[in-house]
Parts: C-alpha cells; structure tokens; sequence
C-alpha cells in the first residue's frame, strides 16, 4: 500500500492549483513581484510551480521546466524579495484553506530553495554569472 504523500494531505492537484491561482493573482498585482513577471502567461507559471510543488510533494515526476537554480539564476532576488513572496504564498495556502500544518510542511519545503534562489549581493551576483546572459535586476520601486 503507497504511503500518503503531503501532496496527497493537502487535498491533491486541486488544491495546488487553487493555491497557486490565488499565489500567482496576488504575485502579477504586487508593486514590485510584477516586474519579474512581465510578459510571461500566468497561467503557464501556475501550472509549470504546481506541477514543480506536486514532484516535491511526493506526487509523481512531470515537472518538465528548468531546475530551480537554472531558472533564477539570471535573477537578482533579494532576501527581502524572497520574503514579500513567502508572505504571500503562505496568505495563497490560508486562503485555500490548507491545514495550518500542512501549510507549514508546504513552506518548509518551499524555503528549501531559498539558497538557490536569493543572491548574497549585486556585486556577487554580476560577478558569477555568465556575461552573455542578460541579468534581470529589479530595484525595489518607490510604492
């Protein structure tokens, strides 16, 4: 008999889509998280973070996008950046109505790639990464 996965616990690809519908209308409205976003299909990043948090969540192995580290690492993202979109992921899981320890197990896994994701400084950053590649740096806007 197949263990319960989280994925399973929280209610499934449902759940993950309902969360991550929330996550994404909030991420494409805030101030400064938009930026990042521009000119990308909301839809097409709900779906490819849903199918990526399924795989990590015990679900079965579709996700088909870039690894993590590859797919920022042309991103300057901040500490503080990284908090603004925790705080709303996990706003996104309450709202869903996720279980409050399962919401936890959700962002214990979800802060999991905060090392791949956030930048120690600008100056590293442009420093380590290919030249050719254009860096996507976002200033924190004046609200």
């Amino acid at each position: 008999m197949k263990k319960p996965t989280l994925l399973d616990a929280v209610g499934g690809l449902p759940t993950l889509h309902r969360v991550h519908k929330l996550f994404y209308d909030k991420v494409y409205a805030h101030y400064w998280l938009k930026l990042f976003f521009e000119g990308h299909d909301q839809v097409a990043i709900e779906n490819r973070q849903t199918s990526f948090m399924a795989e990590k969540m015990g679900g079965d192995g579709d996700y088909m996008g870039k690894d993590i580290k590859t797919a920022h690492e042309t991103m300057y993202v901040t500490q503080e950046l990284f908090e603004v979109r925790r705080v709303l992921l996990d706003e996104s899981i309450r709202e869903a109505g996720v279980a409050d320890e399962l919401r936890e197990r959700w962002l214990k896994i979800d802060g999991a790639f905060m090392k791949a994701i956030v930048k120690d400084s600008l100056e590293s950053f442009t420093s380590t990464s290919w030249p050719y590649k254009k860096h996507i740096i976002i200033p924190k806007p004046e609200r």
